[in-house]
């Protein structure tokens, strides 16, 4: 079992940046995979980012080439670095863990989750 606490979101003016942590609890992050969602009031939980145990990384559409995600094994930690924010980015930002090797878009595939960060980006 795995224990997960964002942190790092705020307030922030849109073209500015944020960088996300995720801190994992025990001592086998490295055998999960994770993900990044964000969930924006009377929407559905989407997919932003995730990466596998191996480093390989996906992204939605609308945050490529402005986010970035990554991990740190030995911290058990993963980051999401974002730049060049906008309005619509706006949500409450979830980490999410999985076992096993990739990371999947749809939050159905992960078992533990964060209790999430607010982002609120103004225009």
């Amino acid at each position: 079992q795995v224990q997960l606490v964002e942190s790092g979101g705020g307030l922030v003016q849109a073209g500015g940046s944020l960088r996300l942590s995720c801190a994992a609890s025990g001592r086998t992050f490295s055998s999960y995979a994770m993900g990044w969602f964000r969930q924006a009031p009377g929407k559905e939980r989407e997919f932003v980012t995730g990466i596998s145990r191996s480093g390989s990384t996906s992204y939605a559409d609308s945050v490529k080439g402005r986010f970035t995600i990554s991990r740190d094994n030995a911290k058990n930690t993963m980051y999401l670095q974002m730049n060049a924010l906008k309005p619509e980015d706006t949500a409450l930002y979830y980490c999410a863990a999985r076992g096993g090797t990739y990371a999947y878009t749809t939050p159905e595939n992960y078992t533990y989750w964060g209790q999430g960060t607010q982002v609120t980006v103004s225009s």
